[in-house]
């Protein structure tokens, strides 16, 4: 009988295999819209609600990724994120700090979609005339009853949808009757925004674009190549550079 952690990892491999394959057709259609606006000078923006924080901040200011991905970030850390209202003022501080230009996409992450703040600032993003991923579990954002008094979930809102492929709950692997443990929308949904990325830098490098793609600041002369990279997007970015 295998134990708990073993029916976690077979499961979850099994899903993000699956789900990558799933998303591979959406990823390359974004990899070119993205990259057409990070082109022209534009920024990638993410939003991760509560725990989804996690999965926004995978590739913002890090090794490896674009130096032109830019987050908002939510210092309750999801607590207010069902007070309506909450996710606009939110959206309204950072795009008054950093700015949210007309044709740059933003990715908002929920893997319930039900919850008000994500749903604020899609909603205010659009308004803004920017392209809305969302990164949900359908399962649940198809299901759930959403917070927000517009009566529409995340996945209803954005312009396109990544599907983490999890269940209702998050949760994949029951240790006891009733009750699961071992969730897989962070695995899965870090993985995405990685192939995602990696789809962005496959367009600008075929297209013959500069890839402006950070070095781990831990390597030599790192740091000044780095803060070279950021010049162009002084003003822009939320996390600043070493």
């Amino acid at each position: 009988m295998s134990s708990p952690a073993d029916h976690y990892l077979a499961t979850a491999t099994g899903m993000l295999q699956r789900l990558c394959t799933q998303n591979a057709p959406l990823l390359k259609q974004l990899g070119a819209v993205i990259g057409e606006s990070l082109a022209r000078g534009g920024v990638l923006h993410t939003f991760g609600s509560g725990h989804s924080e996690i999965i926004s901040r995978e590739i913002i200011g890090r090794a490896g990724g674009l130096v032109c991905v830019s987050g908002i970030y939510d210092p309750t850390g999801g607590f207010s994120e069902n007070l309506v209202g909450y996710g606009t003022k939110l959206v309204e501080r950072y795009d008054r700090a950093h700015g949210l230009l007309a044709g740059e996409t933003i990715i908002v992450i929920s893997n319930s979609g039900k919850n008000s703040s994500p749903i604020e600032v899609a909603l205010y993003a659009k308004h803004k005339g920017l392209r809305v991923v969302a990164l949900t579990c359908l399962a649940m954002s198809k299901t759930a009853a959403t917070v927000h008094p517009g009566g529409q979930n995340l996945h209803a809102v954005a312009d396109y949808v990544l599907d983490n492929g999890g269940t209702p709950g998050d949760a994949i692997t029951e240790v006891t009757p009733g009750v699961n443990a071992g969730p897989t929308s962070t695995f899965i949904g870090a993985t995405l925004l990685n192939l995602l990325m990696l789809e962005v830098i496959t367009w600008l490098k075929a297209g013959g674009h500069d890839l402006p793609i950070l070095r781990s600041q831990n390597m030599p002369n790192a740091i000044e190549y780095n803060r070279e990279l950021g010049k162009k997007y002084k003003g822009r970015l939320s996390r600043q550079l070493a």
